[in-house]
């Protein structure tokens, strides 16, 4: 008998059929995004089969029999021979190539009527050879029991022949605890897309072969070492690079970066490829990356053999790991005749914030062979902030087509793909080719100079507009009031040195004047806390502390970025700051929140170099005693940092 597991639906779905299809689509043509182990599949085959066709297709009797106890159930006998199936073939993707020449696929059996998938697993070799997994076939089905509750259920032969890879065939454990419950979900939501699958205008098999060659070849960069001398030099297959710090020379988290960089190189590379081939190039794209931040995509791009340079406003001190073929300038770039390129293929724009708009039109500008690949993150317009002017749309979505909009009118044929990189802002933009030809340059420029000088402000951009926190875009800046020719007149790049807006800056009096006026607050509701005897407050609304200030004090927070609530978490010792609402902190609270457990443990290294609020302020002091307490309870136990000013170099082996 075949074996049986389900998970019900919620009980406020009534009629999830819809969802159902939408939900195993997604599992179809997305498996990555709840299996880990695939980069995708790749569909080679789908149509739908007469009952002659599927009885040929499962001619094998052990198939026959299978695929027959699953689908047919003892009421319905003759189903199969009776009614039309869907049938797909899907080869899987692993990130890893772990089956060597061999293809791991799946026939996808669907039946409308019944809301049935049946999955069937099998392998061919390099010959074209197939043998199936007759053990690893498996049946979902939407269904409702007699109380009219909803389930899905998945089917299985058994268990005891079970074979798992992990990859194209998950263990049995998974699919019934993780993949069942994930459908449900998806099939409860229903959701659609504002945007397009990841990877649609690539081949999906070259991107993850590239991918996991590049991502071998710069790992080592997350790894946490020091280097054993100030100047080591690291041999590899691939390159050599010398490491100039003993510790890691940026801020950024190294395991992000490096891990976007490497998925955008990978897209660009494979994207070039596919042009070469369809073009017969000759020779490797050229590129320029504008505000190109930490310059490890240049690096990338540039090690595999792409001739190109970075250009930013500021110089960072990762540059020097990289050596001198990796060519990094720093200089403000303003839209305009000295930043044009006319032997360069591809522009680059990698959350180049306010240079994002600008992009298009300097490609269109610098040659007509020149294109652009742009992946937008933060929302500029030419001048300024985007201000949005739709509300039927996401803002992100809102800005997408906004660039796409500068793309088109700049006589691009404009292309949008989703990034595979650990980022909420991963859509990409290519203009790839033109809409119109070279005879009628004249006429686009007309109207891209047209549409540009009707977005400009008549009465100018305020700096104030222009975003200036460092909390985004892995850093990138453009800043510093150059002019680049006439064209780009009334851009307003960033300055060159970064405002810290973070309130981290305010004066310490101010700080302290708005932590004391708010605290006071809570303390004078009534808490209920979890020791009578110690006041923990009460709660209030982060608009509700904002009601307590004077307009003078709420007008400077609101020149920093996160105003109030970023002052009050910053403030961590005395506030806990939970989805809008502020709290007095209860240190005695052995169960952190979701907030306090991404905080790091204080360091032995930190302790004692901060007076205790509670025990200068709170009316019945510190809950703690001094000793267990990891503030000075007063200036007689203050002690100097002890802490390392950055964390150590994370080692780049290549």
């Amino acid at each position: 008998m075949p074996k049986l597991f389900q998970h019900k639906f919620p009980d406020n779905c009534s009629s999830p059929q819809r969802g159902f299809w939408s939900a195993i689509d997604v599992w179809l043509k997305k498996p990555h995004v709840i299996n880990k182990r695939l980069c995708g599949v790749k569909e080679t085959e789908s149509r739908d089969l007469s009952a002659g066709e599927l009885r040929l297709f499962l001619a094998d009797d052990g198939l026959h029999e299978a695929v027959m106890s699953l689908c047919c159930s003892p009421s319905s006998p003759t189903h199969l021979q009776n009614s039309p199936w869907s049938f797909s073939v899907r080869t899987f993707i692993p990130k890893t190539n772990c089956y060597g020449q061999n293809l791991h696929k799946e026939a996808v059996l669907k039946d409308f009527e019944r809301e049935q998938v049946t999955f069937i697993p099998f392998e061919e070799d390099v010959e074209g050879k197939v043998s199936f997994k007759k053990s690893n076939i498996y049946l979902i089905q939407l269904c409702t029991e007699a109380t009219e509750e909803w389930a899905l259920q998945l089917h299985v032969l058994t268990e005891d022949g079970w074979v798992s890879d992990g990859v194209a065939c998950p263990n049995l454990f998974w699919l019934s605890s993780e993949l069942l419950p994930k459908l449900v979900r998806w099939a409860t939501e229903s959701k659609t897309s504002e945007f397009k699958s990841t990877l649609s205008l690539l081949p999906v098999e070259k991107y993850s072969l590239v991918y996991q060659h590049l991502k071998e070849k710069y790992k080592a960069m997350v790894k946490v070492k020091a280097c054993e001398s100030s100047q080591t030099v690291l041999n590899s297959k691939d390159i050599q690079i010398w490491f100039l710090f003993q510790v890691w020379p940026e801020v950024t988290d190294p395991e992000k970066f490096v891990y976007e960089d490497v998925a955008i190189a990978t897209y660009l590379l494979v994207l070039w490829a596919e042009e070469t081939a369809e073009k017969s190039l000759t020779t490797r794209q050229s590129f320029v990356d504008l505000g190109c931040g930490n310059g490890l995509l240049v690096h990338i791009l540039t090690n595999e053999g792409h001739p190109g340079k970075g250009i930013d406003v500021r110089r960072r001190r990762i540059w020097d790991m990289y050596g001198p073929q990796t060519v990094l300038q720093e200089k403000a770039i303003t839209p305009g005749e000295t930043f044009l390129f006319p032997d360069t293929d591809w522009l680059i724009g990698n959350h180049s914030d306010e240079l994002t708009p600008w992009i298009p039109v300097m490609a269109a500008r610098s040659s007509y062979s020149c294109r652009y690949f742009v992946l937008p993150c933060c929302f500029f317009d030419f001048y300024g902030k985007y201000q949005r002017r739709q509300s039927n749309k996401s803002q992100y979505k809102e800005y997408i087509d906004f660039i796409t909009e500068v793309s088109q009118v700049c006589g691009f044929n404009t292309e949008e793909d989703c990034m595979r990189i650990p980022s909420t802002k991963r859509v990409c933009l290519l203009g790839k080719s033109r809409s119109y030809q070279p005879p009628d340059e004249a006429v686009s420029e007309r109207r891209r100079t047209h549409f540009i000088q009707s977005r400009q402000p008549s009465s100018g951009v305020q700096r104030s507009d222009i975003r200036t926190d460092g909390d985004c875009c892995h850093g990138n800046t453009n800043r510093e009031d150059t002019s680049g020719g006439t064209w780009g007149a009334g851009f307003q790049p960033r300055d060159k040195v970064e405002r810290v807006r973070n309130c981290a800056a305010l004066p310490r009096d101010f700080i302290d004047k708005v932590v004391l006026r708010v605290a006071n607050a809570l303390l004078e509701k009534t808490g209920g806390g979890s020791c009578s005897d110690w006041n923990q407050g009460g709660s209030l609304s982060v608009s509700e502390a904002a009601g307590l200030l004077e307009p003078e004090t709420l007008q400077l927070l609101k020149n920093e970025c996160g105003g109030l609530q970023t002052l009050l978490k910053n403030n961590y010792q005395v506030f806990k700051v939970e989805g809008g609402v502020v709290y007095i902190r209860d240190w005695r609270d052995a169960t952190p929140s979701k907030a306090d457990r991404r905080r790091k443990q204080i360091t032995p290294g930190a302790l004692k170099t901060r007076s205790c609020w509670f025990h200068d302020h709170h009316p019945q002091g510190c809950p703690f005693q001094a000793q267990n307490c990891a503030f000075a309870h007063g200036p007689e136990e203050l002690r100097p940092s002890t802490r390392p000013l950055k964390k150590k170099m994370k080692s780049f082996v290549s």
